[in-house]
């Protein structure tokens, strides 16, 4: 008799905790259900990328002095850098300098460790193709100023930051030591 009223008891709390569950998942539904959306129609809406965005390189072919400190600090060593040296000068004069988007992960240390600044990331971010091919760019593809989105009249800015990011949900405090959250 012991035996089945343990049952019972067992079965009744676990009813009980899964209602809870039950409960909780709810709730989380509903408060969701209360906020705004956060999807972008992307073809006609667009975020813009904060300042310290990767997108792709722009090159300034008449800054560069051909060091190729660009391709010893590219974990790929990815960019290629043609010379001619001169001897009457003796100095290295650049005949042509590419990178391969399709390869490039966009670390960036060719533009920081560049010594004249030549190298700078643009906000640049739509970069696809339907030929691997075409991701190859040259001097002149990447000397191209990025375009703006600002001033295309068929697209719409969103937001330069997202703001439910900044947002305390369910009363939560974040303390000013990074990286905890904690319930009054």
């Amino acid at each position: 008799m012991f035996s089945t009223l343990i049952e019972f008891r067992s079965y009744g709390q676990q009813a009980v905790e899964a209602a809870r569950y039950i409960g909780q998942g709810s709730a989380v539904t509903l408060d969701h259900s209360n906020r705004s959306p956060i999807t972008v129609q992307y073809p006609y809406e667009k975020i813009l990328p904060s300042e310290r965005f990767r997108g792709r390189i722009h090159f300034e072919f008449d800054k560069c002095i051909a060091c190729e400190v660009c391709v010893r600090v590219c974990p790929i060593n990815l960019p290629v850098v043609d010379w001619i040296l001169m001897k009457d000068i003796r100095k290295k004069r650049l005949k042509s300098y590419s990178i391969d988007f399709g390869v490039c992960i966009f670390r960036g240390n060719c533009v920081e460790y560049c010594p004249t600044n030549c190298l700078s990331m643009t906000e640049e971010y739509e970069l696809s193709s339907y030929d691997r091919h075409e991701l190859n760019h040259d001097q002149a593809a990447l000397g191209r100023l990025p375009l703006s989105t600002y001033q295309d009249v068929s697209i719409q800015v969103v937001s330069t930051s997202l703001n439910y990011l900044s947002k305390n949900f369910e009363g939560e405090k974040i303390n000013s030591t990074p990286n905890l959250i904690s319930n009054p």
